[in-house]
């Protein structure tokens, strides 16, 4: 797999690397994917450098389309010399994305239920599991109808309604790039070992997870289908490695 030896070296950044940076060429075109971990000054600062450089025809969030708009009014808060207070990554991104680019590709939508499904009748899955699975989808849903209502009072009211606080780590976006870079790598490699040591094979969330981004691909591709220009797709760094390589296949 190509890991943008290119783009990653181009940039005298400890927070720009392979480990977070994938090109990869599929049957519709290339793609751009770039790791992140939510709210991490290293994971603000790599989006808002690289997305400020490429500027892209199209930038994919793991986000669900109902959600962008109150990440849009996010973005609009903070100034040049401080990312948006509320969403993280994704906040910061919508912010150094071109106009009008964006786009949310992840679940829960229609195409994700079907899929789901279809997928646990398929597999005849116990009826301890589906009613976990259903239960999942309720929290989601959840989610984002309240990001809906949220967009809606933030953006027709003075008043920024944050759905979730930040995470706060043990670094912050004062600090040097290589503390930060050095930070994400330590806690990106702590999480990995800890997933690692749990088995979730056929469980719950397993099938949300292996849906959501078999969905996340089918959209990418279809997006790329239809544009012109550079794709760039921004997702969580423990879906990074399975999205690129469905896309490459």
């Amino acid at each position: 797999m190509d890991e943008a030896p290119s783009l990653t070296e181009s940039f005298d950044d400890p927070r720009i690397t392979p480990q977070f940076c994938r090109r990869v060429t599929g049957s519709s075109g290339d793609y751009l994917l770039l790791g992140v971990v939510h709210d991490h000054p290293a994971s603000v600062a790599r989006i808002t450098t690289i997305l400020e450089s490429v500027e892209p025809e199209t930038v994919a969030l793991e986000l669900p389309a109902a959600a962008v708009p109150l990440y849009r009014a996010y973005a609009r808060d903070g100034s040049d010399d401080a990312p948006p207070q509320f969403g993280g990554e994704m906040s910061a991104a919508i912010r150094a994305a071109p106009a009008n680019s964006v786009v949310g590709i992840d679940a829960p939508n229609w195409s994700f239920l079907r899929r789901l499904v279809t997928r646990l009748v398929a597999d005849r899955v116990s009826a301890a599991t589906a009613r976990r699975v259903i239960s999942s989808l309720g929290g989601a849903t959840r989610d984002v109808l309240t990001c809906r209502v949220a967009a809606t009072l933030t953006n027709a009211t003075s008043i920024t309604v944050a759905c979730d606080d930040p995470i706060e780590y043990e670094c912050t976006h004062e600090d040097t790039p290589e503390r930060q870079a050095s930070h994400e790598r330590s806690h990106v490699s702590g999480v990995q070992a800890l997933l690692r040591s749990v088995s979730t094979e056929g469980s719950a969330l397993s099938y949300r997870d292996e849906t959501r981004e078999r969905c996340m691909v089918d959209r990418l591709e279809e997006l790329r289908a239809s544009e012109d220009g550079d794709l760039v797709a921004v997702v969580g760094v423990d879906h990074l490695e399975r999205l690129a390589d469905a896309l490459e296949s």
